[in-house]
């Protein structure tokens, strides 16, 4: 299946108000930065059990391993999770930066190393995750 119908199914699959947020940020990342790389992870591992959130990714970015290998992966993240929408920002190699540059202004999110995640588009400011996202796609 092609990226762009299993982002749409994926995104059609989830419950209001959720579906329209996952949408609204989809629509604002791809206006932002129209001809970024899409990925669609399924969170399936290779043996087709659910290891994590099914995603969207966007952007490229090559992850290194410690025995000298890359692999290429995503720049930005989006989930739906259980309580809510998570944003990852990959490849920020200070585990502080996102919480010391956006934690006092982006509002009621828990932010961790790489992940941005909140339950609804109501509780943060999205310009502020947008400043965070286009910050790290350009860097």
């Amino acid at each position: 299946m092609e990226i762009q119908s299993q982002i749409q199914e994926y995104i059609t699959s989830q419950s209001e108000p959720k579906r329209t947020e996952i949408q609204t940020l989809h629509k604002r990342i791809l206006e932002l930065f129209p001809a970024c790389k899409l990925w669609f992870l399924d969170g399936k591992n290779n043996e087709n059990k659910i290891v994590s959130n099914p995603n969207i990714g966007y952007g490229l970015h090559l992850l290194k391993y410690s025995n000298g290998t890359t692999k290429e992966f995503y720049k930005i993240g989006l989930s739906a999770n259980t309580t809510g929408i998570s944003v990852y920002i990959m490849g920020i190699e200070d585990k502080k930066y996102l919480l010391e540059t956006y934690g006092s202004t982006i509002g009621k999110a828990s932010i961790s190393g790489y992940c941005i995640k909140f339950k609804t588009l109501k509780d943060i400011n999205i310009d502020v995750l947008e400043a965070a996202i286009v910050q790290e796609m350009k860097s």
